[in-house]
């Protein structure tokens, strides 16, 4: 398998390197911006728009570029090695990936072309109070009145949701299945309640009570299969921003052990300091191979599913060992509000809690393993 870009593909992540490097290259930028409502730039958010970046996966007829996974992961990445907190994955990905798969032509044009121009602000309303990562709604309910709907139940952790124009709802129907709505923002019996993260992000309480929505797509059939589909492609572009998260934090604590002096030599002269920084390097060149090839599933249309599992599995593991080893090896800098490895552990932490985490992942692998064939290691035929 080929994991190198091509030129193209170079160019882009050149390109939203220096657009966001300009924009949070300096991490008190990043604290002024997250301080305040909505927790992003928007200018920023504009200038991702006018560069073509929040229609990178829309088809062209839609608004949008026409891209691949690949690009998404690129741009992702990007986007994790400063912690910029524009909501790319969330609006794109997540929202504009339930448009795109199961929307009508007229709604894909009006809601993934809004996307892309940066004037539309999509949020996903799927997880609700006491459920654990299922593609379906359960408390959530939807009812029709002639030709109108109406969405009546709680939806949080909602990210992005106060700040939102359109939400994308998942609400259970007559039959049991789940079905997508969209609810604008402005509409009635619809009450949102943000509050902060602890990694500076956005979220909010969402209640609906009676509140008009719009079918998505057309017929309320069962919605779930595509929900699982996009929230397994919301994972690994997730798995590429903790990429670069982890790839920043790794290279700041490598340039700490290279300046730092303790009895009079750096850090770096300690061989066991050196032996946990290669451990660390070890951790995310194995994920990022592994996010890498997921977003190749992906983009070849195989098992999107299981792909974004592993990738989400390694990813976690990797985002926890980086981001305590990034911490002990600074000492008591490395959790300071002044210094950013401990931004990026907590931000590492969010993104393996949002869509699943590790434990959930593997939960998941483990209980296909049994379809999978026995290999004897030394190459016997296996008799059960």
């Amino acid at each position: 398998m080929d994991f190198t870009f091509d030129s193209e593909q170079n160019d882009l992540r050149e390109a939203v390197r220096g657009l966001l490097e300009r924009a949070y290259g300096d991490g008190e930028q990043r604290r002024r911006v997250t301080g305040t409502d909505p927790g992003f730039d928007e200018k920023t958010w504009s200038r991702l728009a006018e560069m073509g970046l929040l229609g990178l996966p829309f088809a062209e007829e839609h608004g949008g570029m026409g891209a691949g996974p690949i690009e998404v992961a690129i741009v992702a990445e990007e986007i994790g090695r400063v912690l910029a907190p524009e909501p790319f994955v969330e609006a794109v990905v997540l929202a504009g990936g339930l448009v795109a798969a199961a929307g009508t032509d007229a709604q894909r044009s009006e809601v993934l072309g809004g996307i892309a121009e940066g004037t539309t602000l999509a949020a996903v309303a799927h997880a609700e109070p006491g459920t654990r990562w299922s593609p379906s709604a359960s408390a959530v309910t939807a009812t029709q009145d002639g030709g109108s709907w109406t969405v009546t139940g709680v939806k949080e952790p909602v990210l992005n949701g106060a700040r939102a124009d359109v939400l994308v709802v998942s609400a259970v129907v007559d039959g049991g299945g789940t079905a997508l709505f969209l609810v604008r923002g402005d509409a009635s019996g619809l009450t949102r309640t943000g509050y902060r993260t602890h990694d500076g992000g956005r979220a909010a309480n969402v209640r609906f009570d009676g509140t008009p929505a719009e079918l998505l797509g057309a017929g309320s059939a069962d919605r779930t299969a595509e929900i699982e589909r996009v929230l397994a492609e919301a994972r690994i572009a997730y798995a590429h921003e903790a990429i670069g998260s982890m790839d920043t934090a790794l290279r700041t604590t490598a340039e700490y052990l290279r300046t730092r002096k303790q009895f009079g030599v750096t850090l770096n002269r300690f061989q066991a300091l050196t032996f946990r920084a290669a451990d660390m390097y070890v951790s995310l060149e194995l994920a990022r191979s592994t996010a890498l090839w997921a977003s190749m599933v992906s983009d070849a249309g195989g098992d999107v599913i299981a792909a974004a599992d592993r990738a989400r599995l390694q990813t976690s593991r990797a985002g926890r060992h980086i981001g305590k080893e990034a911490i002990q090896l600074h000492g008591g800098i490395g959790v300071t509000a002044e210094y950013t490895v401990g931004h990026h552990t907590s931000r590492l932490t969010a993104i393996d809690h949002v869509l699943g985490d590790g434990d959930w992942a593997l939960s998941r692998l483990a209980a296909d393993v049994r379809g999978h064939e026995t290999v004897d290691p030394l190459g016997a035929p296996y008799t059960p």
